[in-house]
């Protein structure tokens, strides 16, 4: 049996597999139903395909999976989703037109080019959709796939994973429109390739992505967090522990990681590489060697073990203490070492050569230090969730591992700030067994691990310990605190969706509304009982509903989905037969004889027994 990471994106034809059952597929089917009807309105046409990604919160592994190691992220229920039309040959000049449900962005116009460039210097939300339709194009061309002249595109996005978050609203956007655009070519190509070109997709857009954030996006497993591995890449469901819930909860300070990439986030990538360059110059390489063949703290952790062997330990920290000092380094020290010029180190990396002009000195002790410490918390997690530890012994134990995660970030990566400061310790404050921050940082949301038992109370403390005061400033309105605080567990992962059943529902609801009103209007065979229980019907959610049999009295037929059947019939109960029960006209417990669903059976048959 194939590896789930190996198996294409699945292509569903309904929201349940993907979005559950009960109100929570309620909830998806009216924000689809939207999203399509909105996508008439602004193109003038129907979609084609839809494509959804979903967020992520990182649990552990924090600022190393560029780094070449492990984390431990898994999907939220937060998503984007994208619906792609693809214009018949033609039809109009080739454009790309990118609309969005939020009027806080507006449509953006690309030419249908594959080999345009995108303008860094005017920061467009749209690029980000570019960065999946040159990736798509360069990876389907180096596959051979024949991808012909370029058509022009209509493009809708909804997105509900929190801009600037630390959820990584722009992996799932950069995701979905890359598998929109595969599905809208007739292309599905294994989900571990889907996670490596679109994170090398966001490059396009000038960050250094390490490949987590669409790695969990694409190939999530609902119910499951992730191990996610790199080179290869691969995925390992991992299990957590019952009785423990985790809570993202926002800062409210935003993290604008391709804005802020010279001075935060590539700046890093820059003093991680430079720190592994370092120690193994220290570590008996020669300097050109090192430039040539060192690109992360990984490629010499080998030699940093061989160095604390000796020393009775396995820790590549040892070296790290040893070899790198705790001091800044300035640019000429570094060049001293490494003899060569950082410019022309990274000679080949104009996003690094930015981070080089912004920089005035570079803390390789730290970066190192926490890169090490950080790969070995993802493992003693996993290890620890594996156990046979009693559940609550592992809960305290993965809430100490994240205590600690979030010490080194803050302390040794510099990565937190001091709203994250705040909330973290409010949380701690307020029962959580571990709380850090995740994401890239800076901002963004942090992650509590909770007693189930404890949920809706750590809740109302948050909101009133740390959310009220920028309530009451105006930062946030009251409303919208379910964006900024909830509860989640691990989500499922990228799909496509084609609506075709969907849409033979449709038209066979539209046809049974006609047929009523030619009914009550033409033939003249309905009479008010019948036209409230048609109108009741169709307040509730059926796609269509008419009068059945001669008419003049007797019943409706009603054509609804099957998921939302248990409530629709609850609804006709409380909105037609309620009022009929009090009056005495029907007798409660015989409801069942006079509405009930029905699937179609069997004709006449005789029995002899």
């Amino acid at each position: 049996m194939a590896k789930h990471e190996e198996l294409s994106i699945p292509v569903f034809s309904s929201l349940e597999p993907v979005y559950g059952d009960g109100s929570q597929v309620e909830e998806a089917q009216l924000r689809f139903d939207n999203f399509k009807s909105k996508f008439v309105q602004v193109f003038g046409h129907a979609p084609h395909v839809f494509a959804r990604s979903p967020g992520r919160v990182n649990l552990i592994g924090e600022h190393i999976d560029y780094e070449g190691y492990s984390v431990l992220p898994m999907a939220i229920r937060q998503d984007t989703i994208v619906a792609i039309r693809k214009h018949d040959e033609g039809e109009g000049e080739k454009v790309l037109r990118i609309a969005n449900v939020s009027d806080k962005y507006p449509m953006c116009t690309y030419p249908a080019d594959f080999d345009q460039e995108i303008d860094l210097k005017n920061h467009r939300w749209g690029h980000y959709f570019i960065c999946g339709y040159k990736g798509y194009y360069e990876y389907a061309k180096s596959k051979g796939v024949n991808v012909g002249e370029p058509v022009g595109l209509d493009i809708l996005v909804d997105g509900t994973v929190p801009t600037g978050s630390g959820l990584s609203s722009s992996a799932a956007f950069v995701c979905s429109s890359t598998i929109a655009i595969m599905a809208a070519f007739d292309v599905n190509f294994p989900k571990k390739e889907i996670a490596q070109l679109t994170c090398e997709c966001e490059r396009h857009i000038g960050t250094q992505s390490g490949g987590m954030d669409q790695a969990i996006s694409v190939m999530a497993k609902s119910g499951f967090a992730e191990l996610i591995d790199f080179n290869p890449i691969r995925a390992t469901d991992v299990q957590l522990p019952a009785g423990g819930t985790f809570i993202i909860a926002h800062s409210l300070a935003e993290s604008q990681k391709a804005v802020t990439a010279a001075t935060n986030y590539n700046n890093r990538v820059v003093e991680c590489r430079l720190a592994a360059i370092v120690l193994g110059i220290k570590l008996g390489m020669k300097p050109q060697e090192a430039i040539s063949n060192v690109k992360t703290l990984s490629n010499v952790e080998g030699l940093c073990i061989s160095f604390a062997s000796p020393r009775g330990s396995s820790d590549p920290v040892l070296a790290v203490k040893e070899f790198l000092k705790e001091e800044p380094y300035t640019a000429e020290e570094i060049e001293i070492i490494t003899e060569e010029k950082l410019t022309s180190i990274f000679g080949d990396s104009p996003t690094s050569l930015d981070v080089l002009r912004a920089a005035k000195h570079f803390k390789l002790h730290q970066r190192a230090a926490h890169v090490y410490s950080e790969a070995k918390r993802v493992h003693a997690f996993k290890d620890t969730v594996a156990s046979d530890l009693s559940e609550e012994d592992k809960l305290k134990k993965l809430g100490d591992l994240m205590n600690e995660s979030h010490h080194s970030c803050s302390v040794l990566y510099e990565c937190s700030c001091p709203e994250l400061e705040e909330l973290v310790q409010t949380c701690r404050e307020h029962g959580a067994l571990g709380a850090r921050l995740t994401g890239a940082g800076w901002g963004g949301c942090a992650v509590a691990l909770v007693k189930e038992s404890i949920v809706p109370q750590f809740i109302l403390n948050l909101k009133e310990r740390f959310y009220q005061s920028r309530i009451d400033k105006g930062t946030i309105n009251k409303n919208d605190l379910g964006l900024y605080v909830f509860a989640s567990k691990p989500s499922s992962g990228a799909a496509i969706f084609k609506f075709y059943e969907e849409d033979k529902l449709k038209k066979l609801g539209d046809l049974m509304n006609e047929s009523h009103h030619s009914c009550s209007v033409l033939y003249e065979c309905s009479c008010p009982e019948l036209e409230e229980l048609v109108q009741t019907c169709r307040e509730h959610g059926a796609l269509g509903a008419r009068l059945t049999g001669a008419g003049w009295g007797g019943c409706a037929v009603a054509l609804v989905k099957e998921s939302i059947v248990p409530q629709f019939i609850l609804n006709l109960k409380e909105r037609f037969y309620q009022s009929r029960i009090d009056k005495g006209t029907i007798n409660k417990n015989d409801l069942g004889l006079y509405v009930f669903a029905s699937k179609p059976s069997s004709g006449a048959a005789i029995f002899k027994f």
